[in-house]
Protein backbone atom coordinates (compact mmCIF):
# COMPACT_ATOMS: atom_id res chain seq x y z
CA UNK A 1 0.00 0.00 0.00
CA UNK A 2 1.37 3.41 -0.92
CA UNK A 3 -0.11 6.90 -1.02
CA UNK A 4 -1.15 8.12 -4.48
CA UNK A 5 -2.45 11.53 -3.41
CA UNK A 6 -2.86 13.44 -0.17
CA UNK A 7 -3.93 16.91 0.89
CA UNK A 8 -5.62 18.33 3.98
CA UNK A 9 -9.02 16.82 3.17
CA UNK A 10 -8.51 13.51 1.34
CA UNK A 11 -6.02 10.73 0.81
CA UNK A 12 -5.94 8.16 -1.98
CA UNK A 13 -3.93 4.97 -1.64
CA UNK A 14 -3.06 2.06 -3.89
CA UNK A 15 -4.94 -0.93 -2.51
CA UNK A 16 -3.27 -4.30 -3.06
CA UNK A 17 -5.44 -7.25 -4.03
CA UNK A 18 -6.29 -9.52 -1.12
CA UNK A 19 -7.27 -6.91 1.48
CA UNK A 20 -10.73 -5.83 2.58
CA UNK A 21 -11.47 -2.14 3.11
CA UNK A 22 -12.92 -2.44 6.61
CA UNK A 23 -14.02 -5.08 9.07
CA UNK A 24 -17.52 -6.52 8.96
CA UNK A 25 -19.45 -9.47 10.33
CA UNK A 26 -18.42 -11.38 7.19
CA UNK A 27 -14.66 -10.90 7.60
CA UNK A 28 -12.11 -12.01 10.18
CA UNK A 29 -9.03 -10.24 8.84
CA UNK A 30 -6.66 -8.78 11.38
CA UNK A 31 -5.35 -6.22 8.87
CA UNK A 32 -7.80 -4.14 6.83
CA UNK A 33 -7.15 -1.11 4.63
CA UNK A 34 -8.95 1.31 6.94
CA UNK A 35 -6.69 0.50 9.87
CA UNK A 36 -3.57 0.29 7.70
CA UNK A 37 -4.17 3.81 6.35
CA UNK A 38 -4.94 5.17 9.83
CA UNK A 39 -1.71 3.69 11.15
CA UNK A 40 0.35 4.96 8.21
CA UNK A 41 -0.98 8.52 8.51
CA UNK A 42 -1.25 8.60 12.28
CA UNK A 43 -4.76 10.03 12.17
CA UNK A 44 -8.40 9.07 11.81
CA UNK A 45 -9.71 8.51 8.28
CA UNK A 46 -13.23 8.06 6.90
CA UNK A 47 -13.94 5.42 4.20
CA UNK A 48 -16.03 6.89 1.38
CA UNK A 49 -16.26 3.92 -0.99
CA UNK A 50 -15.08 0.32 -1.14
CA UNK A 51 -13.25 -2.11 -3.38
CA UNK A 52 -13.72 -5.86 -3.24
CA UNK A 53 -11.05 -7.94 -1.56
CA UNK A 54 -9.68 -9.23 -4.86
CA UNK A 55 -9.64 -5.82 -6.57
CA UNK A 56 -6.53 -3.63 -6.64
CA UNK A 57 -6.23 0.07 -7.32
CA UNK A 58 -7.31 3.55 -6.24
CA UNK A 59 -8.99 3.68 -2.82
CA UNK A 60 -10.09 7.03 -1.41
CA UNK A 61 -10.53 8.13 2.22
CA UNK A 62 -11.67 11.45 3.68
CA UNK A 63 -9.58 13.08 6.40
CA UNK A 64 -12.46 14.77 8.20
CA UNK A 65 -16.17 14.15 8.67
CA UNK A 66 -17.24 17.13 6.55
CA UNK A 67 -15.10 15.99 3.61
CA UNK A 68 -16.66 12.53 3.94
CA UNK A 69 -20.13 14.09 3.81
CA UNK A 70 -19.26 16.05 0.65
CA UNK A 71 -17.84 12.96 -1.08
CA UNK A 72 -20.81 10.78 -0.14
CA UNK A 73 -23.02 13.51 -1.61
CA UNK A 74 -21.03 13.42 -4.85
CA UNK A 75 -21.53 9.67 -5.07
CA UNK A 76 -25.27 10.05 -4.49
CA UNK A 77 -25.51 12.71 -7.21
CA UNK A 78 -23.60 10.61 -9.72
CA UNK A 79 -20.64 13.00 -9.92
CA UNK A 80 -17.95 10.40 -9.18
CA UNK A 81 -16.43 8.73 -12.23
CA UNK A 82 -14.46 5.50 -11.87
CA UNK A 83 -12.48 3.52 -14.43
CA UNK A 84 -11.54 -0.15 -14.09
CA UNK A 85 -9.58 -2.57 -16.22
CA UNK A 86 -10.28 -6.30 -16.26
CA UNK A 87 -9.12 -9.46 -17.95
CA UNK A 88 -12.12 -11.50 -19.05
CA UNK A 89 -12.84 -14.85 -20.68
CA UNK A 90 -13.26 -14.96 -24.46
CA UNK A 91 -13.06 -12.43 -27.27
CA UNK A 92 -15.00 -9.41 -26.03
CA UNK A 93 -14.72 -7.94 -29.51
CA UNK A 94 -17.36 -10.41 -30.66
CA UNK A 95 -20.00 -8.20 -29.02
CA UNK A 96 -18.11 -4.90 -28.68
CA UNK A 97 -16.10 -4.49 -31.86
CA UNK A 98 -14.80 -0.95 -31.65
CA UNK A 99 -17.96 0.32 -29.96
CA UNK A 100 -19.00 0.67 -26.35
CA UNK A 101 -21.19 -2.00 -24.76
CA UNK A 102 -23.65 -0.50 -22.29
CA UNK A 103 -25.28 -2.84 -19.80
CA UNK A 104 -28.43 -1.87 -17.90
CA UNK A 105 -29.15 -4.89 -15.72
CA UNK A 106 -30.68 -4.75 -12.25
CA UNK A 107 -28.64 -6.23 -9.39
CA UNK A 108 -28.69 -5.85 -5.57
CA UNK A 109 -27.40 -2.50 -4.30
CA UNK A 110 -26.18 -4.22 -1.13
CA UNK A 111 -25.26 -7.83 -0.45
CA UNK A 112 -28.74 -8.79 0.80
CA UNK A 113 -30.74 -5.94 -0.70
CA UNK A 114 -33.41 -5.93 -3.43
CA UNK A 115 -32.45 -5.58 -7.07
CA UNK A 116 -32.12 -2.01 -8.35
CA UNK A 117 -31.15 -0.42 -11.65
CA UNK A 118 -27.42 -0.64 -12.49
CA UNK A 119 -25.51 0.57 -15.54
CA UNK A 120 -21.95 -0.10 -16.73
CA UNK A 121 -20.22 0.77 -20.00
CA UNK A 122 -17.51 -1.55 -21.32
CA UNK A 123 -14.84 -1.07 -23.99
CA UNK A 124 -12.52 -3.61 -25.57
CA UNK A 125 -8.85 -2.63 -25.16
CA UNK A 126 -7.03 -5.71 -26.39
CA UNK A 127 -8.12 -9.17 -27.57
CA UNK A 128 -6.03 -12.33 -27.18
CA UNK A 129 -6.60 -15.92 -28.29
CA UNK A 130 -8.73 -16.92 -25.30
CA UNK A 131 -9.29 -13.75 -23.24
CA UNK A 132 -9.62 -9.98 -23.51
CA UNK A 133 -8.47 -6.88 -21.67
CA UNK A 134 -11.38 -4.47 -21.22
CA UNK A 135 -12.12 -1.10 -19.65
CA UNK A 136 -15.20 -0.70 -17.45
CA UNK A 137 -16.97 2.54 -16.48
CA UNK A 138 -19.71 1.93 -13.90
CA UNK A 139 -22.39 4.62 -13.89
CA UNK A 140 -23.88 3.31 -10.64
CA UNK A 141 -22.37 1.70 -7.55
CA UNK A 142 -23.94 -1.66 -6.73
CA UNK A 143 -22.73 -4.79 -4.99
CA UNK A 144 -20.21 -6.60 -7.27
CA UNK A 145 -21.57 -4.53 -10.16
CA UNK A 146 -18.80 -4.97 -12.73
CA UNK A 147 -18.35 -8.62 -11.84
CA UNK A 148 -22.07 -9.38 -12.10
CA UNK A 149 -22.52 -7.46 -15.34
CA UNK A 150 -19.62 -9.24 -17.03
CA UNK A 151 -20.95 -12.59 -15.85
CA UNK A 152 -24.35 -11.59 -17.27
CA UNK A 153 -22.64 -10.94 -20.62
CA UNK A 154 -20.89 -14.34 -20.34
CA UNK A 155 -17.44 -12.73 -20.15
CA UNK A 156 -16.50 -13.38 -16.51
CA UNK A 157 -13.41 -11.85 -14.94
CA UNK A 158 -10.31 -14.02 -14.55
CA UNK A 159 -10.05 -15.62 -11.09
CA UNK A 160 -13.49 -14.42 -10.01
CA UNK A 161 -14.44 -17.32 -7.75
CA UNK A 162 -18.01 -16.06 -7.28
CA UNK A 163 -19.07 -15.47 -10.88
CA UNK A 164 -16.26 -16.99 -12.94
CA UNK A 165 -15.46 -20.23 -14.74
CA UNK A 166 -13.30 -22.99 -13.24
CA UNK A 167 -11.33 -24.01 -16.33
CA UNK A 168 -10.65 -20.38 -17.26
CA UNK A 169 -9.48 -19.51 -13.74
CA UNK A 170 -7.13 -22.52 -13.72
CA UNK A 171 -5.69 -21.56 -17.11
CA UNK A 172 -5.07 -17.98 -15.94
CA UNK A 173 -3.25 -19.24 -12.84
CA UNK A 174 -1.21 -21.87 -14.69
CA UNK A 175 -0.41 -20.05 -17.96
CA UNK A 176 -0.23 -16.45 -16.77
CA UNK A 177 0.84 -16.85 -13.15
CA UNK A 178 -1.96 -14.54 -11.99
CA UNK A 179 -3.34 -15.79 -8.67
CA UNK A 180 -5.92 -13.12 -7.86
CA UNK A 181 -8.95 -11.57 -9.50
CA UNK A 182 -7.99 -9.60 -12.61
CA UNK A 183 -9.84 -6.39 -11.76
CA UNK A 184 -8.00 -3.10 -11.21
CA UNK A 185 -9.47 0.27 -10.18
CA UNK A 186 -7.39 2.48 -12.44
CA UNK A 187 -8.83 5.95 -11.83
CA UNK A 188 -11.33 8.01 -9.86
CA UNK A 189 -12.51 11.55 -10.61
CA UNK A 190 -14.79 13.60 -8.34
CA UNK A 191 -15.46 17.15 -7.10
CA UNK A 192 -12.92 18.06 -4.44
CA UNK A 193 -14.62 18.48 -1.03
CA UNK A 194 -12.63 21.67 -0.41
CA UNK A 195 -14.46 23.53 -3.18
CA UNK A 196 -16.64 26.35 -1.87
CA UNK A 197 -19.61 25.00 -3.82
CA UNK A 198 -18.98 21.31 -3.10
CA UNK A 199 -22.61 20.73 -2.14
CA UNK A 200 -24.10 22.23 -5.31
CA UNK A 201 -21.36 22.05 -7.96
CA UNK A 202 -21.64 19.84 -10.99
CA UNK A 203 -18.88 18.05 -12.85
CA UNK A 204 -18.48 21.00 -15.23
CA UNK A 205 -17.95 23.72 -12.62
CA UNK A 206 -16.41 22.07 -9.55
CA UNK A 207 -12.71 21.80 -8.79
CA UNK A 208 -12.10 18.19 -9.78
CA UNK A 209 -9.81 15.68 -8.12
CA UNK A 210 -8.40 13.01 -10.44
CA UNK A 211 -6.28 10.13 -9.12
CA UNK A 212 -4.84 7.21 -11.08
CA UNK A 213 -3.01 4.02 -10.14
CA UNK A 214 -0.82 2.06 -12.55
CA UNK A 215 -1.65 -1.58 -13.05
CA UNK A 216 0.04 -3.69 -10.38
CA UNK A 217 3.03 -5.92 -11.29
CA UNK A 218 1.22 -9.27 -11.17
CA UNK A 219 -1.47 -8.04 -13.57
CA UNK A 220 1.12 -6.41 -15.84
CA UNK A 221 3.14 -9.64 -15.93
CA UNK A 222 0.06 -11.62 -16.96
CA UNK A 223 -0.50 -9.24 -19.86
CA UNK A 224 3.17 -9.44 -20.84
CA UNK A 225 2.88 -13.22 -21.08
CA UNK A 226 -0.25 -12.94 -23.22
CA UNK A 227 1.45 -10.52 -25.57
CA UNK A 228 4.51 -12.70 -26.06
CA UNK A 229 2.83 -16.07 -26.67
Amino acid sequence: MHVLYRDARVVAVSKPAGYVVHKSSMTRERVVMLQAVRDALGQHVWPVHRLDRGTSGVLLFALDADAARHIHGSFERGLVKKTYRALVRGNFGAIAGTDAVRVDYAIPKDEDGPKVSAQTTFFLEEAFAWCSLIRALPQTGRFHQIRRHLSHLRYPIANDTNYGTGWFNRKVREDLGLLRMALHAEAITLPHPDAADADTADADTARMLHVTDDMHPDFSEALRRLRTT
